[in-house]
């Protein structure tokens, strides 16, 4: 895998409910809402599993993820091709946390900034109404 090693731990408050954080991010319907601009396979099941594999998009850049974890308060994704790491999330009422290593030409760190910001604004969005 070509580019550099990276790694980030960023941990945010939310106004929302620990299950409003976890539908966020567990169920494909509002991960992909939020989440822009990748783009996800068509077909993803209900809600986010072990074992599933599943490919993402951000632009022409290919992403596997492989659910390694997925529990109420947890989800860890083994990811390769264009990253070669690992995604971890991690919530309660009122805080989430995501942990992001790997080796990428993708600025990992950017990216993992951008996406809590807009989970942020997703929940205040959900929250409002």
């Amino acid at each position: 895998m070509l580019g550099t090693f990276q790694k980030s731990n960023l941990r945010i408050e939310v106004e929302a409910k620990e299950t409003t954080i976890r539908d966020s991010l567990l169920l494909p319907s509002q991960l992909q809402q939020w989440l822009w601009p990748q783009t996800f396979d068509s077909g993803l099941p209900e809600q986010l599993h072990s074992e599933l594999t599943f490919t993402s998009w951000i632009g022409p850049v290919e992403i596997q993820h492989q659910v390694d974890v997925a529990e109420p308060n947890c989800l860890r994704l083994l990811l390769s091709q264009g990253i070669d790491g690992f995604h971890e999330w991690y919530w309660g009422e009122g805080w989430v946390q995501s942990r992001l290593e790997g080796v990428s030409l993708l600025p990992l760190n950017l990216g993992q900034t951008l996406s809590l910001l807009q989970l942020k604004q997703f929940l205040k969005a959900k929250s409002s109404s």
